[in-house]
């Protein structure tokens, strides 16, 4: 898994953080430990921020959930999207993960979006637990 660079997706940092001992939460894991080199983009950070009050299991107040922005911003690689005009997404927001992806020339984008998994024939996006299989 050392030297690899991945995108991961606002639902597998969500998830892996939420719940520590699920395959999200072994990547993430591996990630706060240097093993693996993730990117991000501040639209996926901006998501995160948004996501995470509503989560009850991950408890954490606004200001403990920027201080966790914050330090993601210093472990990851922040990237600002690529423009990506992709016919095959609906939601506006997917381009911006495509766009992160692209951008970040990573070996993966890591995901759980259905949307973004149906373009795996294009583009080097793998679910979690493929991604774990092949290199965890």
């Amino acid at each position: 898994m050392a030297g690899l660079r991945v995108v991961l997706d606002t639902n597998v940092l969500v998830s892996g953080l939420a719940y520590p001992a699920s395959i999200p939460g072994c990547i993430v894991g591996a990630w706060r430990q240097g093993i693996l080199e993730v990117v991000l983009s501040r639209f996926i950070l901006g998501e995160m921020m948004r996501v995470l009050p509503h989560l009850p299991r991950v408890n954490l107040n606004s200001g403990e959930i920027r201080d966790l922005v914050d330090s993601f911003m210093f472990l990851a690689d922040i990237v600002d999207p690529d423009s990506v005009a992709e016919p095959n997404l609906r939601d506006p927001a997917d381009r911006q993960i495509l766009g992160t992806l692209l951008a970040s020339k990573a070996d993966y984008l890591i995901t759980g979006d259905k949307d973004l998994l149906a373009l795996a024939d294009r583009y080097p996006i793998v679910t979690p637990a493929a991604f774990w299989a092949k290199h965890g």
